[in-house]
């Protein structure tokens, strides 16, 4: 079994609870880590025997284009599209950080981390 890790994909997005965040966007990263056995392409040197990771990005990429208030809404529809569209992952686990969050304070970002299964 390998870990196939995607990490800090970017995204500008428009997801967060104030009506603000929904009109002004902010910076997003994503980072997935996918469990996928990948024997048979450590012998064959074939992509179609592990994850394309340009598909995965895709995948990500539309979800992310999709406003939601809560990053527990984001993750999840992530989650449910990876396994529905790459069903040869074991198990997937994503961190969505939102970068300089309107807090009130200074901080670099808030995060969630979830998973499958």
């Amino acid at each position: 079994m390998s870990t196939i890790s995607i990490e800090q994909m970017e995204f500008y997005a428009y997801h967060g609870c104030f009506k603000e965040e929904q009109i002004i966007g902010t910076r997003f990263l994503v980072d997935l880590y996918l469990e996928k056995d990948t024997q048979k392409a450590e012998e064959t040197d074939d992509l179609t025997d592990t994850v394309n990771y340009q598909e995965v990005y895709l995948l990500v990429k539309a979800e992310m284009e999709i406003k939601s208030k809560l990053l527990e809404h984001v993750g999840r529809r992530i989650l449910d599209a990876i396994v529905k569209e790459f069903p040869e992952v074991g198990f997937a686990k994503l961190k969505i950080s939102k970068m300089n969050p309107p807090l009130g304070g200074k901080m670099q970002s808030v995060s969630l981390t979830m998973s499958t299964g």
